[in-house]
C-alpha cells in the first residue's frame, strides 16, 4: 500500500511499528518494540519501577537485553549490589540476553555483534548511546529507566515523530581519518543542539566508503548533536554484516525520494582532517593542525564509540615498535570479548603491552568516570570516548579531549596532543 505522504527512513520505520500507513513530524504514536536494553546502572532503576508498577511478566524474554558493562567487574559494593539486582531479575524472568562478566562487552558494540539488532528494528535502551544501531538501518534511541520498565512489560512505547536533517556524504576518507573525525566535524559544524529531537539521516555516494565501524561510531554520537537518532541506508556492507550475525527476520526501509527534510548538509569526506574536541563540549572542535603543544597525562582507546577491531588495528599499527611517553598512562579497552580475542590473534595485544599500555577486559570504565582510569585534579586525557563534559572522567578540574584512535595513539607516544606528521 502506498504511503499517504512521503517519509524519511526513520518515519517509515516508526509508521510500520505503529501500524500506520504514514506519519509526519510531531505525530504522537505508540510503537511496537523489537528490543529493550538496559545496563548495570540503568536496569536497577527500571527494575524498581517495574516492581512498583506491579508488572508480573516481561513482554518477551528474548527481546529484553541487559548488559553488565559500566562498573564490571564490580568496582565497589554499590556496583556489586546493582549487578546482583539485575542477575536476580534476569533469572526470575529467564531473560535470554543477559550478559555478565566473561560474556559481556560494551553494550552498543556487543548487541550488533551478537545479531540482536538489525535493519528496520525499533529499539529503545536506557542509555543515551542506544542510537548506535542506526548504522544498521534501525531506529534506535535512548530512553529513561521508567520508559525501559514500561517497555519491558508491554513491548511498546510512545514517540513523537521527529523531523530529519539529511547529510549528503560524498568522497573518501584520508589516511588516519575515521568516522570519529567525521562526526566530530559535523558536531563542530552544527553544535550540540544542532539536531535537537531530529533524525540525522546519512546518505550519498560516500557512504560506501565508510566501514561499518565508521557508521557505528557516527550513529553513536548523533546524541551529542542533540539528535533523536542517527541512521544509515542499508547497503551491501550492511547486508554482509547482518548475514554473518542476525538470525531474526528484518525489513529494509528506504527514504522516499521526495521525503521532506528540515535541511540538507553536504559533507566532503576527503576534506575532513583528524579532529579533536576540546573541553568541555563535543562541539568545541579543532583540526589536528590547530592543536598546539598541549601536554597530557592519559590516553584511553576504547568505549562504545571506538573500541571496535578497526580502532584496535589503527592503534596497533601506530604503536608497533614504539613506546608510550614516560609521562603517559595509556589504557586500551577492547569493546567485546570477541574483539579482545581478535586483538590477541592478530598480535595487537602484544604490541600494546610492549609499548607500555594497560589492556583491560571489556568495560565502559573510564568513559563515565567509573573505573579503570579516573583523572585527578588538573590532569588531561585524550580519549576515543564520546563525551568530555566537566568532570566526565574524574575530577571537575580535569580535562578530556575527544579524538579518533589514530590521534589517541600518536598522542600516547608524543606525550601531548599529536597526529600524523606532528
Amino acid at each position: 500500500m502506498k504511503a499517504e505522504k512521503p517519509m524519511t527512513m526513520t518515519q517509515k520505520i516508526l509508521a510500520a511499528h505503529a501500524r500506520l500507513s504514514s506519519v509526519k513530524p510531531g505525530d504522537l504514536i505508540m510503537a511496537k518494540l523489537d528490543l529493550v536494553l538496559g545496563n548495570d546502572i540503568t536496569s536497577p532503576v527500571a527494575i524498581n519501577e517495574f516492581e512498583k508498577a506491579g508488572f508480573k511478566n516481561v513482554f518477551d524474554k528474548s527481546k529484553v537485553a541487559m548488559v553488565m558493562d559500566h562498573f564490571t567487574p564490580n568496582k565497589d559494593i554499590k556496583a556489586a549490589e546493582q549487578c546482583k539486582q539485575c542477575r536476580t531479575f534476569a533469572k526470575r524472568f529467564d531473560i535470554e540476553n543477559f550478559f555478565d562478566v566473561g560474556s559481556m562487552g560494551i553494550e552498543h558494540s556487543l548487541l550488533p555483534e551478537k545479531g540482536l539488532v538489525a535493519a528496520g528494528d525499533c529499539v529503545i535502551g536506557a542509555d543515551s548511546h542506544t542510537c548506535t544501531y542506526g548504522a544498521l538501518g534501525a531506529f534506535s534511541t535512548g530512553v529513561g529507566s521508567t520508559d525501559m520498565a514500561a517497555g519491558m512489560a508491554s513491548g511498546q512505547t510512545w514517540f513523537k515523530v521527529p523531523e530529519a536533517i539529511k547529510f549528503n556524504v560524498e568522497g573518501k576518507l584520508s589516511k588516519y581519518v575515521s568516522g570519529k573525525d567525521v562526526i566530530l566535524h559535523i558536531i563542530g559544524m552544527i553544535g550540540v543542539e544542532g539536531a535537537r529531537y531530529q533524525s540525522m539521516e546519512f546518505t550519498g555516494s560516500g557512504i560506501k566508503n565508510l566501514s561499518m565501524d565508521d557508521r557505528f561510531c557516527m550513529a553513536n554520537m548523533a546524541i551529542e548533536a542533540g539528535a533523536k537518532n542517527g541512521i544509515f541506508p542499508v547497503d551491501a556492507q550492511t547486508i554482509k554484516y547482518m548475514k554473518e550475525r542476525v538470525r531474526h527476520p528484518y525489513t529494509v526501509y528506504e527514504a522516499d525520494k521526495d521525503a521532506v527534510y528540515a535541511r540538507t548538509i553536504q559533507i566532503d569526506l576527503g576534506a575532513i582532517k583528524p579532529t579533536v574536541a576540546f573541553p568541555h563540549l563535543p562541539e568545541n572542535t579543532r583540526t589536528i593542525d590547530e592543536c598546539k603543544d598541549i601536554t597530557i597525562d592519559q590516553v584511553v582507546i576504547g568505549s562504545c564509540t571506538n573500541g571496535r577491531l578497526s580502532d584496535m588495528k589503527t592503534a596497533a599499527e601506530i604503536l608497533k615498535g614504539k613506546k608510550v611517553h614516560k609521562n603517559i598512562r595509556a589504557i586500551i579497552i577492547p569493546a567485546t570479548q570477541e574483539i579482545y580475542k581478535a586483538c590477541i590473534k592478530y598480535g595487537y595485544t602484544n604490541i600494546f603491552i610492549d609499548a607500555g599500555c594497560a589492556v583491560s577486559t571489556p568495560t565502559c570504565g573510564p568513559c563515565l568516570g567509573g573505573h579503570m582510569g579516573i583523572l585527578a585534579e588538573g590532569e588531561r586525557c585524550v580519549a576515543t570516548t564520546n563525551r568530555n563534559f566537566v568532570g566526565r572522567m574524574g575530577h571537575v578540574k580535569s580535562e578530556v579531549y575527544l579524538a579518533g584512535p589514530a590521534v589517541a595513539a600518536f598522542s600516547a607516544i608524543a606525550g601531548k596532543i599529536a597526529g600524523p606528521g606532528k
